[in-house]
């Protein structure tokens, strides 16, 4: 029995991997072909990945919005366990790397659950937000896109999230520099801000739970 979650060392994250990662061969290939880009690091951990496709089925999520797509793993992730009757909603302002994704969700069969969203991010939530029938009406939001923006995009969401709904952020622990008082870049404060917002709202349940660069869960009520 332990008091506090455990030092996740290399030795110890091999062996989750190793024995509790499910990931398919084309997942496995388009985090292979990520891997050698410069910006390969805005990728999610396969963990992540499965963590969150978990969660999808266990809620019966069918509607969901991503903000930030770069090369489609999470989206992947999500569409997938979203079913055949699922609607994602991808919001990106990258072609290239969303070429990228659309061409493994086409060979995963899964593009027509799709609807990719080239702008930004704001405008589009705003747009939902403004029509009546998209508020409240999405199971689950995952949020990795720029970090300066993470308080917006957290408010909209709880507009358009219906109760019992989920949002996810990715990288609230942001490589642990939200723990060293002498960084303070917009970035790291952005998502202090955002953890701290979480963390006293009282619409949500919460919970931050330190998988991936962390991974901060509301459940709203």
């Amino acid at each position: 029995m332990t008091t506090r979650t455990i030092p996740m060392t290399d030795q110890l994250h091999e062996y989750l991997l190793s024995s509790s990662i499910r990931e398919s061969d084309l997942l496995r290939r388009l985090r292979e072909e990520t891997a050698k880009d410069e910006l390969s690091r805005m990728q999610i951990s396969p963990e992540q990945g499965q963590f969150m496709s978990f969660l999808l089925r266990m809620m019966g999520a069918r509607q969901a919005l991503e903000i930030g797509v770069f090369t489609g793993y999470s989206s992947i992730c999500i569409a997938e366990a979203l079913g055949p009757r699922g609607h994602l909603l991808a919001c990106d302002i990258d072609e290239k790397y969303t070429a990228v994704a659309r061409r493994y969700w086409k060979e995963a069969g899964i593009e027509s659950r799709i609807d990719l969203k080239i702008g930004p991010a704001l405008e589009t939530l705003t747009n939902l937000r403004n029509d009546v029938n998209a508020r409240e009406a999405i199971d689950f939001i995952f949020i990795d896109a720029d970090k300066e923006n993470l308080p917006d995009y957290y408010e909209l969401s709880m507009q358009l999230i219906r109760p019992g709904g989920i949002i996810a952020v990715d990288n609230v622990l942001w490589g642990g520099r939200v723990a060293d008082s002498s960084v303070v870049d917009p970035e790291t404060q952005a998502i202090r801000r955002l953890n701290e917002r979480m963390k006293t709202d009282d619409r949500i349940f919460m919970s931050l739970v330190p998988i991936g660069d962390g991974l901060g869960l509301a459940l709203k009520k």
